[in-house]
């Protein structure tokens, strides 16, 4: 998604829209923002997806999170990014469906990592500090899957999982839907990347619930 964000050269009034104009922070490389101002621009990026033979499309909301939107001063929108960001991506596969209803078109709703780190000290001094804890993963997490299934994606795809902290946040989420969303019966996948001894990097994926 991302990459294909950067092909339309965006500017900074491209990403501020009229609702965000006066807003005091730079908003350029805040692609999940574009959600709310430019809804068109991901709306093309899904077609071309579609239209190239996907059955799976991913929302634009990597980083759709309080933490990472806190950089930008976007954080109080975060639900809205994400609802918005999954009605998009499921108007689309909805079209393409009904187009061709052997072929099925489904929704991933995409949670990325924050720039936050449960496992490690920001401070030299003092190894067992945190600036967040577990329960604030549960709710910043939870508040992104909450928007995302609210607005009707189909899977929920935890990205970037490299730590096994956040791996568990993968499962809050799980119960967070459980508890809030009794009715649903959801499909969680994870990105993981797992690193040997050596250096390589190896990439997964697994199915939580």
């Amino acid at each position: 998604m991302g990459t294909m964000i950067q092909s339309y050269k965006l500017e900074e009034q491209d990403f501020r829209g009229e609702q965000f104009r006066l807003t005091s922070r730079d908003q350029k490389g805040n692609i999940d923002l574009l959600n709310l101002t430019k809804p068109e621009i991901i709306r093309d990026i899904h077609r071309k997806y579609l239209d190239a033979g996907a059955d799976i499309i991913e929302t634009n909301t990597f980083s759709a999170n309080s933490i990472s939107q806190a950089d930008y001063g976007m954080e109080e929108y975060v639900y809205r990014i994400n609802f918005e960001g999954a009605k998009i991506a499921s108007s689309c596969a909805s079209e393409y469906t009904a187009k061709n209803q052997n072929k099925p078109r489904f929704v991933a709703g995409s949670i990325g990592p924050t720039n936050k780190t449960a496992s490690l000290s920001s401070r030299v001094e003092d190894p067992g500090y945190r600036d967040v804890s577990f329960d604030d993963f549960v709710k910043i997490y939870g508040e992104q899957a909450i928007g995302l299934i609210e607005g009707g994606v189909d899977i929920l795809l935890i990205e970037t999982v490299s730590y096994l902290v956040t791996h568990n946040n993968c499962h809050c989420i799980k119960f967070i839907i459980l508890f809030h969303h009794i009715q649903f019966l959801f499909n969680i996948l994870a990105a993981l990347n797992l690193i040997t001894n050596s250096g390589r990097v190896l990439i997964s994926q697994h199915r939580i619930g």
